[in-house]
């Protein structure tokens, strides 16, 4: 005979909470088993710039801390507001992430139309890198230190070609300000990323450049391209025979291109701070660190790479960015 009687009115009601109880488990049960396939991670930028480079430096340790893996998706162009609003329509499961810098907290001030919300539209997982910029020139210009540039630049006028990643990326912002600075009209050459843009400049296509030191310090050991100062306000420990424009009279030039990680809108939270504390743990990385330190930065503290910490850093970038911006009477529809 059978050890369960089915009607019985305890039984029932025991069996019942059971299925209960295993079907509100189940989410939780998913969320400890993430990933449970491969994440993609967007790059609004075109292959071969620094913001990728950034993610292929991350990324293979961050996998590694998650017991998953974590590949690219280059989706440039359109000052990467086209890479941006996919990850802001993405599924809110996990399996989305967006990786940007500074360019992200321009959004609101460069673009009239934005189809959404810088902040409200993703998941905070925390920063990653500050990256300085550095100005930069093809091998072939005249000038070899950062006074001579600004006076042949103000005799060249539009004749000066100054390349930059597009509207909204940390090379236009830098370059905005540098125009500002020479007090005279030279002509940007934009393209989808610093990648393309660099190779120009290698080329000798473009004269000068902003660009961040994950992108330049390579080709300026090599001798390839000139470099005239960088943005810190202190020197860059890799590069301690280049000025900064601080030093160079700028006073308040100080500009980073931080980087960092968000998720899709709606990721649950365990997931969101799953991905946070594997992000601290490959920033701390030994190879992580080695590779950063050789492309002139370095990862930020534990601290920064929280989502809290991003969400606040993110508005006051906002805050800082939008009435500089503003200022230069630059616009994209």
């Amino acid at each position: 005979m059978s050890k369960f009687h089915l009607r019985s009115p305890d039984r029932l009601l025991a069996c019942g909470a059971l299925v209960i109880g295993l079907m509100h488990g189940a989410p939780g049960a998913a969320q400890q088993s993430y990933p449970t396939k491969t994440i993609t991670v967007i790059v609004p930028a075109a292959p071969g710039g620094p913001t990728e480079t950034v993610a292929r430096v991350l990324l293979p340790a961050m996998g590694k801390a998650l017991n998953g893996q974590l590949v690219v998706e280059n989706l440039g162009g359109a000052g990467g507001t086209i890479g941006a609003g996919r990850a802001a329509r993405a599924a809110g499961d996990g399996y989305t992430l967006y990786l940007y810098h500074i360019g992200h907290a321009t959004f609101p001030a460069l673009y009239r139309k934005l189809a959404f919300d810088p902040i409200a539209d993703f998941e905070p997982v925390g920063r990653i890198v500050d990256a300085p910029m550095s100005v930069v020139g093809k091998r072939t210009l005249g000038p070899d230190n950062f006074n001579d540039l600004v006076s042949w630049v103000k005799a060249s006028g539009k004749n000066a070609s100054m390349a930059n990643a597009g509207i909204g990326s940390a090379s236009n912002l830098c370059g905005l300000l540098l125009s500002q600075m020479f007090q005279t009209e030279v002509t940007p050459i934009p393209y989808k990323g610093t990648g393309p843009a660099m190779n120009d400049l290698l080329g000798g296509q473009v004269d000068f450049m902003c660009d961040q030191t994950s992108n330049t310090a390579g080709h300026v050991r090599a001798g390839k391209i000139k470099i005239f100062a960088v943005t810190t306000r202190s020197r860059v420990p890799t590069l301690p025979n280049v000025p900064t424009l601080e030093e160079l009279g700028l006073k308040n030039f100080e500009l980073s291109a931080w980087h960092a990680l968000w998720a899709a809108k709606g990721t649950p939270k365990p997931i969101v701070e799953q991905l946070s504390k594997a992000l601290q743990v490959a920033i701390n990385d030994a190879t992580v660190v080695q590779r950063f330190n050789d492309l002139a930065t370095a990862p930020i503290r534990n601290e920064d790479a929280t989502p809290g910490a991003l969400q606040a850093w993110l508005k006051a970038e906002i805050d800082r960015w939008g009435p500089i911006i503003r200022a230069t009477g630059q616009f994209a529809d």
